[in-house]
């Protein structure tokens, strides 16, 4: 049906508009009924439908429907599957639609800032350019079912502390390049349907009311055309909001900001042409769901085995020390579980992302449906009560055991929606179990169960460690089906494990004192934190093993030499050298080259490949590079932009596993970029090509002036490299002094050479 939704909003009374503009109750935004227009209903996600049925509470903190549970954020970006997201994402779209859900609210793609918010496990990743892929296609697939999408939480907010209040306070250049990539390549490539803001202030400014988020970039820079919705309870004040580029306010405010809505425009506070275009935006994508909508599938025994699917893609073999694993099944009975999470495994984070899951699938029930009779003991009690039984039955059965597997990690309790983590260490109890058992046995293989990193003080007394972070209902068969070889762990870390908090950039930092958190690390964040200060960490970003090997070789450029405006084809061949089939990641790094003196990391990931191969089979697997993948934001020019010059391309297994190199010459195609002044030192003209020309003749008076006639005793008191050191970072103001230019000289050197800059 084709609605002409301008004709419908003109039809409208102003207290109709102002009404549609926040919603009837905590999950539905409101109808009006004399015109047709229907209220449709939005719910928690992306782990799974956290839908409350018709007799939900206001708060909508009570129980929800029987749904499934699926991988956490933290989990699913270790995939490097877009694919497999797509997938996933079009699977939750059918359960949607069969639950008659409008938008569901995800995905959030905050970037992890530190190990230690508490609401790590619902995001991607640390780096900027996975979260916006892996983010990107789940957003492609809920929507191609025609099910609405909103991304979250814009922007800046990546703590839990006072996230309400607390302002973010970041510098442009940080904020372009870490913290909206992942939105920006969202609604450029996903299309989704709908914003929503974060609670938090950025320098200062409320998210809500921000109009140089929600509209200058948002909407003009990112060409966004949906619907901006507040986090729940994120309005500060509702008109400022509005003008700004929030759209619909949830929960329902019970009617007190619809009424200063109203008064606004009577007013003439607020523009009516404002109100309109703001209608304009909700209904359309109210009247996209109601038309376009189709029969769900919610399949709940097909989505348990998508899970298992999903889980087993996305684990990381963390290490594997003399091949401990895989397990061999006809050991089954020598082998020892150990851990409460073997039988009530943790499978989901807290707050609105909890599912209230139909079925669940523990380790013990997979081996159990295998066939495989393993043995088991408790070990710990998650609530950390002390037992005095536990521990030495744990180490006594160990001893007897030919393998223990240790199934430990983070309790509930320990991150949530709401508050951060005070530390990254397990608990106390579960870390004495492991170390006490490697002492007796010394064929240990911990299995983890957590929503970001942990300190692991046992690492080099364990052979074995499975990451499962927040794996989904089926959890457990995900994990025997890799434990025991039945799939082949092909996941790689999408966030870097520090060895103990102290580590991370942000420590001084985080979360702040209430009222303000500085970004005073700015971009340095995760890997490109550790790789600049050479840091040593427990695992580093994009590691993950395989029961396979892979060699990579035949890495090549599509050409040498490219503008900035080329794309730069790099194709690398990868062959299985093992005795099994697998799957590597390759990835993609690029390193600036150019002499600039710009501060940029060592290397930033830029693209990378899922390739599956056979034993002894070869693959050529090719990416695409583009201008961003060499620029940097420019804050003189407001926009990206590379550096002429040099840049190292680098294909590696992690940030810090590089099998090849090779290098490419960027032009940059920018003009007027780069202008000097009166305090534009030489050493900056010196690396600009077209500026070091125009300086030469500067350079020559300088030289000739101050290193002519010289004895031998000030030859050996003043050296050439000194004065050169001196020339280099001497302003152009101070060419009055050292070779008597006049200042209009200076100024007319200065005209000049911005004209030829200009060219």
């Amino acid at each position: 049906m084709k609605r002409n939704i301008k004709d419908l909003v003109k039809q409208m009374t102003l207290e109709e508009k102002a009404g549609l503009c926040s919603g009837l109750d905590f999950w539905h935004t409101k109808p009006v009924e004399r015109l047709g227009i229907p209220s449709v209903m939005v719910s928690d996600g992306p782990c799974g439908l956290r839908k409350q049925d018709d007799k939900a509470d206001h708060l909508g903190v009570n129980e929800s429907i029987k749904a499934v549970c699926y991988p956490s954020g933290c989990l699913t970006a270790c995939s490097f599957d877009p694919e497999l997201l797509e997938k996933e994402g079009a699977t939750i779209g059918d359960e949607c639609l069969a639950e008659n859900v409008a938008v569901i609210l995800g995905p959030a793609l905050n970037i992890k800032r530190s190990p230690l918010c508490g609401r790590n496990f619902e995001y991607f990743s640390e780096d900027p350019y996975l979260a916006g892929v892996i983010s990107a296609s789940y957003v492609k697939g809920v929507q191609s079912k025609n099910v609405g999408t909103s991304i979250k939480h814009f922007a800046v907010n990546s703590q839990e502390y006072r996230r309400m209040s607390c302002s973010s306070n970041v510098d442009e250049r940080t904020i372009r390049e870490i913290y909206f990539p992942a939105f920006e390549k969202t609604v450029k490539e996903g299309k989704p349907d709908t914003v929503m803001c974060s609670y938090n202030r950025i320098n200062g400014v409320f998210a809500s009311e921000n109009k140089w988020l929600l509209t200058d970039v948002l909407r003009k820079e990112w060409g966004f055309d949906g619907y901006v919705v507040s986090d729940w309870g994120a309005v500060n004040k509702r008109v400022e909001g509005l003008v700004a580029g929030l759209d619909l306010e949830m929960p329902a405010s019970g009617g007190t900001t619809d009424r200063q809505i109203v008064e606004a425009v009577k007013s003439g506070k607020l523009k009516q042409a404002v109100l309109d275009k703001t209608v304009e935006r909700i209904l359309r994508i109210v009247f996209k769901f109601v038309d376009g909508k189709t029969e769900g599938n919610f399949d709940k025994e097909a989505h348990h085995k998508l899970v298992a699917e999903i889980a087993k893609e996305s684990m990381v073999l963390l290490k594997n020390e003399k091949n401990i694993l895989p397990l061999k099944e006809k050991d089954a009975e020598s082998i020892l579980f150990v851990g409460e999470f073997a039988k009530t495994p943790r499978y989901e984070g807290g707050g609105s992302a909890h599912i209230n899951t139909w079925k669940v699938t523990s380790a013990l029930d997979a081996a159990k449906a295998c066939g495989l009779k393993v043995n088991y003991v408790q070990g710990y009690d998650v609530k950390e009560k002390k037992d005095k039984k536990l521990l030495p039955e744990a180490v006594e059965a160990s001893k007897k055991a030919k393998t223990v597997v240790i199934f430990a990690g983070l309790p509930d309790s320990y991150e949530s929606e709401g508050y951060d983590r005070k530390d990254m260490k397990m608990p106390q109890n579960q870390d004495v179990l492991i170390s006490e058992i490697a002492k007796v046995n010394k064929n240990v293989v911990v299995v983890l169960h957590n929503g970001s990193p942990v300190e692991m003080p046992w690492v080099n007394d364990v052979k074995g460690i499975l990451e499962s972070y927040l794996a989904g209902e089926s959890v457990g068969t995900a994990q025997i089906d890799l434990l025991f070889g039945k799939a082949n762990p092909s996941g790689k870390l999408a966030e870097t494990f520090p060895v103990k908090t102290s580590d991370n950039p942000t420590f001084l930092n985080f979360p702040g004192n209430g009222h303000d958190v500085n970004y005073a690390e700015g971009m340095y964040i995760g890997y490109r934190y550790y790789d600049k200060k050479e840091m040593k960490v427990q695992f580093p970003f994009g590691h993950g093993l395989s029961y396979t090997t892979f060699e990579y070789s035949d890495l090549k450029l599509s050409s040498k030499n490219i503008l900035d405006t080329d794309k730069l084809e790099v194709s690398v061949k990868v062959t299985n050298t093992g005795k099994v089939s697998g799957k590597e990641i390759v990835q993609l790094y690029v390193t600036e080259l150019t002499g600039t003196h710009e501060d940029r990391p060592v290397k930033e990931l830029k693209a990378f490949a899922k390739v599956q191969l056979n034993p002894k089979e070869s693959k050529v697997v090719t990416m695409t590079l583009d201008k961003r993948s060499f620029a940097f934001w420019n804050t003189e020019i407001g926009d990206w932009y590379a550096p002429t010059g040099e840049y190292l391309i680098s294909a590696g297994a992690s940030c810090t596993d590089i099998r090849l190199t090779a290098k490419v010459n960027v032009t940059s195609t920018a003009k007027g970029v780069f202008k000097i002044n009166e305090n534009t030192v030489l050493e900056e003209m010196l690396e600009h090509p077209v500026a070091a020309k125009c300086a030469e003749p500067l350079v020559k008076n300088f030289m000739d002036g101050m290193l002519g006639d010289r004895s031998e005793s000030e030859k050996e008191s003043v050296s050439d490299e000194m004065m050169l050191a001196m020339l280099r970072s001497m302003p152009l103001r101070a060419l009055r002094s050292f070779i008597h230019m006049k200042d209009e000289e200076v100024a007319k050197f200065i005209e000049e050479t911005n004209k030829e800059l200009s060219k």
